[in-house]
């Protein structure tokens, strides 16, 4: 009887970049659900349900900053084991840099985190519709006059910076310049990375970190896909030019300044990492195992 040939099994879509695709999509999906979640409960939830009687003030931003530092942590966890849980193309684009990532899954990262991001703010919405439209009623506000309602999904400048870009530029690039900083010494094995599976909890944390730092200058976006998705869903809801162009009293075209600046800050917080603190942790641990190893000896 003739040698059975068995043709090699063909890889289905989980098992290559599509799986990596999908868990992307999840763990943005996540990220922007219990993130945007958070603003949406600070923005009109607590005011709107009677459960606050007074003005948005600094509980109010503690919220936001510990609700995207867990919005965070979950989404690693969920796409941590598949993807490596960019969960921002920033991340993605910085990791290509360094040669940590293939260049050529970036278009496909990007996409399915957008799409993540954009679909989680569509089911916030979904959910927080009834306060969105009460919040505007109280205010006497048409939606695409309403520049508190449309933050709950999207950032934009402080009034202090007038129609400036340089200066929300400038936090967007520090601001995802530390966050990336951070990640590479959070997952460098040979620095005092954390160990059990605490990165994602230590990451969620820089996020908190930054939110009380430089959060109130743009909204710490930090985050491509984290401003775009749900900025391209509130121009189709209604947001208008608050939305895209990004145009609202003070501030005009804003829209590209939560994604150019992410991206270079992303790559700037690699290299910085890479070239002061990388050649120093790898040239130590050399040198221990060389001296853990001794020196040869011949035997009698």
């Amino acid at each position: 009887m003739a040698d059975r040939v068995t043709a090699p099994r063909r890889r289905g879509y989980r098992e290559g970049v599509g799986g990596e695709m999908l868990a992307e999509f999840l763990g943005t999906f996540v990220l922007i659900l219990l993130g945007v979640g958070s603003v949406a409960v600070a923005v009109v939830g607590l005011p709107g349900s009677g459960r606050q009687f007074v003005d948005f003030g600094p509980a109010n931003w503690l919220i936001i900053c510990w609700g995207w530092g867990l919005a965070v942590v979950f989404g690693v966890y969920v796409a941590g084991g598949i993807s490596g849980a960019h969960i921002n193309p920033a991340v993605t684009l910085a990791f290509a840099v360094r040669r940590d990532f293939p260049l050529k899954k970036v278009p496909a990262y990007w996409l399915a985190q957008v799409c993540g991001a954009f679909v989680a703010a569509a089911l916030v919405y979904a959910c927080y519709r009834w306060a969105i439209d009460a919040a505007d009623a109280k205010a006497g506000l048409a939606r695409d006059e309403s520049l508190a309602t449309y933050s709950i999904f999207a950032t934009f400048p402080a009034e202090y910076f007038g129609d400036s870009w340089w200066g929300p530029l400038l936090d967007q690039i520090v601001g995802t310049g530390i966050l990336l900083l951070l990640v590479c010494a959070l997952i460098d094995l040979k620095n005092v990375a954390p160990l059990s599976n605490l990165h994602p909890f230590l990451i969620g944390l820089v996020v908190v970190a930054i939110g009380l730092t430089f959060g109130t200058n743009a909204g710490y976006a930090i985050n491509p896909a984290r401003d775009f998705g749900p900025r391209l869903f509130t121009y189709f809801e209604g947001w208008g030019d608050i939305a895209l162009p990004g145009t609202f009293g003070w501030f005009s075209g804003y829209w590209w300044i939560p994604i150019v600046g992410p991206l270079i800050g992303g790559v700037a917080g690699v290299l910085v990492y890479d070239l002061i603190i990388k050649p120093v942790v790898t040239a130590r641990a050399r040198a221990m195992e060389a001296q853990e190893e001794g020196p040869a000896t011949e035997e009698a």
